[in-house]
């Protein structure tokens, strides 16, 4: 069985959280000696899509033509669409209509969480949609002292800083707002985002909170060292508003780090509030909640947190993508 993982413009996304999804998949497959291809030319048994553009619908036409398994891998959807660039929410529904006729294409559909199944499956597509995590490199995702101190040093930061991490793309749907407002109420805490937006694609609202940003908000755009970052870090906090899983979620608790989330449908079939996380709906309890972690009144859930990273290791990500591709 030899799978081809396609990906189309893979160098205009590897950063973000498909590119790294991608990588996932090709680490899971080796750990398991399936041979894959990226490169459409090969000979393939099976092709994984992970993309809805022109050449990947042809692709998908082509090899199901040919007798192929076709999947389709719907890391995007309507909902996570929307709030994201200028202009989204406007074209949304025509992305929609994008998304269900590529993913309608395919023999079988992975999409990453139960959450977004439910999603997939109101399209009406008529395929089976089953949920696979993007998964986390256990061997990669660790506590690193050295790569702390780096981070620290690199970007002026004192060892006696709280640094309230978040990562992701700058943009509304991120909760990129909240967190600018959420650093205002409580300035002696330094709150660090990596991830970085063309201002081109920015929102008139981000764009106007990114000129006026309080002195405690560091925008550090694209991070080499993350595990620096998530080893700096006092908490990760992740307050976006829709996601179809969100694997730096999953990065931090590898890292073992105290992980604050909104209380979104994402979450509520693999992540539990005071157990492996905490969750929070809006800036006051987030407030409230970074005080409990940092005054260590809200229970440790970083043991816990770890042991959901285990569950998704690429590792037996691999195996699943295995029993799709051959059932």
């Amino acid at each position: 069985m030899k799978v081809l993982l396609y990906s189309e413009g893979l160098k205009y996304i590897a950063q973000s959280g498909v590119g790294r999804a991608i990588k996932h998949q090709m680490k899971a497959l080796e750990l398991n000696n399936i041979e894959y291809t990226t490169n459409p030319k090969d000979n393939y048994d099976i092709i994984h899509i992970n993309t809805t553009g022109p050449r990947s619908c042809y692709l998908a036409y082509k090899s199901k033509k040919q007798g192929k398994k076709v999947i389709m891998h719907a890391h995007s959807t309507e909902e996570d669409f929307k709030d994201s660039f200028f202009f989204a929410n406007l074209v949304a529904p025509l992305f929609k209509k994008e998304i269900v006729f590529a993913y309608g294409l395919a023999s079988e559909i992975i999409t990453p969480t139960p959450y977004s199944k439910k999603i997939i499956d109101s399209y009406n597509i008529g395929l089976k949609c089953t949920p696979v995590s993007n998964g986390i490199d256990l061997t990669r995702f660790t506590y690193n002292e050295k790569a702390a101190n780096d981070f620290l040093k690199q970007y002026h930061f004192s060892p006696t800083d709280t640094i309230i991490l978040s990562v992701g793309l700058q943009i509304k749907r991120k909760g990129i707002l909240d967190f600018i407002k959420l650093a205002k109420k409580m300035p002696k805490h330094q709150f660090v985002w990596c991830g970085y937006t063309s201002k081109w694609l920015m929102t008139r609202d981000v764009k106007r909170a990114m000129n006026n940003l309080p002195a405690n908000v560091h925008m550090l755009g694209y991070v080499t060292n993350m595990i620096g970052a998530y080893s700096a870090c006092n908490i990760f906090f992740m307050p976006t508003h829709e996601e179809t899983e969100g694997i730096v979620v999953l990065e931090a608790l590898a890292m073992k780090k105290p992980v604050l989330i909104r209380n979104i449908p994402v979450y509520d079939d693999w992540l539990n509030d005071n157990i492996d996380c905490h969750k929070g709906s809006n800036n006051t309890e987030f407030v409230s909640k970074i005080q409990g972690i940092l005054n260590k009144h809200l229970p440790d859930t970083t043991f816990e947190g770890y042991e959901i990273a285990k569950n998704r290791t690429l590792e037996k990500i691999g195996k699943q993508l295995i029993n799709i591709y051959t059932a």
